[in-house]
């Protein structure tokens, strides 16, 4: 009888920690969002989504989402801190219109400065 090995597991290289620009609203609540993307990650946002169901308005609404999971590193709101991507995706997207404005309003100005290549 064969007795079977345990793999170890492979070790990853550490990523190396991107920069990041934190924007704070009017309510103190803090946004922190990534300076750079790789160019996979600008390629894929850039690209268009070619179903015919999607209207124009879903469209937009997709790439803004899409846009906000790869640039979100963390969201402090009312003193609580969320950095799990589904929990910031989740909060995004249940926010009241006028902090949904505010958010596309700070992404936009945050990838128009670092990353001109996704505008």
């Amino acid at each position: 009888m064969r007795v079977a090995k345990k793999r170890k597991p492979k070790k990853r290289n550490p990523r190396e920690k991107t920069s990041t620009s934190s924007y704070t609203d009017a309510e103190g609540n803090t946004l922190v969002l990534r300076d750079s993307l790789s160019e996979g990650s600008i390629a894929k946002v850039n690209e268009q989504i070619g179903n015919q169901a999607y209207s124009v308005d879903d469209l937009w609404q997709r790439r803004t989402e899409l846009v906000f999971e790869r640039l979100a590193v963390s969201w402090e709101i009312a003193g609580l801190p969320l950095d799990d991507q589904k929990m910031l995706l989740g909060r995004y997207r249940m926010a009241d219109p006028e902090t949904r404005r505010w958010v596309r309003e700070t992404i936009d100005q945050h990838v128009r400065e670092h990353i001109p290549g996704l505008a």
